[in-house]
């Protein structure tokens, strides 16, 4: 009889757990004949079928059901193990890593820093997008980890609130002084991408302030907005932790109009199954970092 691995244990639980074998692959990196090779190995394993292919998906067979409780009992003791004694240098494996743009400016270095000394043969793969991409991205399984805006409301998925960034509105440097600075928000505003909880709740606030009467110019990309303001395009309600740097050059100044847009609140999203203690130690790194540069955030 050929032996059976937790390898093939694992791919099972994904593959009952997410519903078939496409969203399996997904979940744990690997191609869907890699996956359908791991079940077929495992049913030849044991001499018998597992799934009852005879319909549409696949529905576990009465000697699946009891492997799937055999199966949970071996993922739980592999948790502990992984936990309590196997050493982080040695942990070899592949993060995808999504993070929005604010994130990426601000910590990220500092998060990768401390996540590759946690585990330094982690393979990191990062990209940086809006929100809205990235919690699709997380769904969908292409995206272990996800910094953005949050918190994800989805039964799967388990957050972890990170301290927020305050905003502040923002003009040319060179702009004459108005004692008046609501007239400022005559000018274009510029603010985050369209499909975006910061671009919903500005134009909602300029709405109930000002009317229909403003023009809102939604932008994908932060450091653009900054270099439209500083070139007297615009004016933007933005972070202020990425500000100082264009208000030291003597590039953008701060004014108040009386009112200003809810501070950003970022999460780090993950999914809880298939549980992964390494994603968890990553998120939970992510906050650690957060809450060490959130003096910063509010100047």
């Amino acid at each position: 009889m050929t032996k059976i691995n937790f390898e093939q244990l694992r791919t099972f639980l994904c593959v009952v757990r997410l519903g078939g074998i496409r969203k399996a692959s997904l979940g744990l990196n690997l191609t869907q004949p890699a996956v359908t090779a791991r079940i077929q190995n495992l049913e030849a394993a044991l001499a018998c079928d597992l799934f009852d292919r005879s319909g549409a998906g696949l529905k576990l067979t009465k000697r699946g059901e009891r492997l799937l409780t055999y199966a949970e009992q071996f993922e739980h003791l592999s948790e502990l193990v992984q936990k309590e004694v196997i050493d982080p240098d040695g942990i070899e494996g592949h993060l995808r890593l999504g993070v929005s743009e604010t994130i990426a400016q601000c910590w990220l270095p500092e998060f990768i820093s401390q996540l590759h000394g946690a585990y330094p043969r982690l393979e990191i793969e990062f990209n940086v997008d809006i929100s809205v991409n990235l919690r699709a991205g997380l769904l969908n399984r292409e995206i272990d980890l996800a910094i953005l805006l949050g918190p994800v409301s989805d039964y799967a998925v388990d957050n972890i609130d990170l301290p927020g960034f305050d905003l502040a509105w923002y003009i040319a440097a060179d702009v004459p002084q108005n004692d008046d600075c609501t007239a400022y928000l005559s000018r274009p505003v510029l603010t985050y991408a369209r499909n975006t909880r910061p671009y919903r709740e500005l134009k909602e606030m300029l709405y109930d302030r000002m009317g229909p009467g403003f023009s809102l110019f939604p932008s994908s990309s932060l450091s653009a907005c900054f270099r439209l303001v500083a070139a007297n395009l615009g004016v933007a309600a933005l972070p202020r932790a990425l500000a100082q740097e264009y208000v030291r050059a003597g590039q953008i100044r701060e004014f108040d109009p009386g009112w200003v847009p809810n501070p950003l609140r970022f999460s780090a999203s993950y999914l809880g199954e298939p549980k992964s203690h390494m994603v968890e130690t990553a998120a939970k790194i992510a906050h650690a970092v957060a809450v060490d540069y959130s003096p910063y955030q509010k100047i």
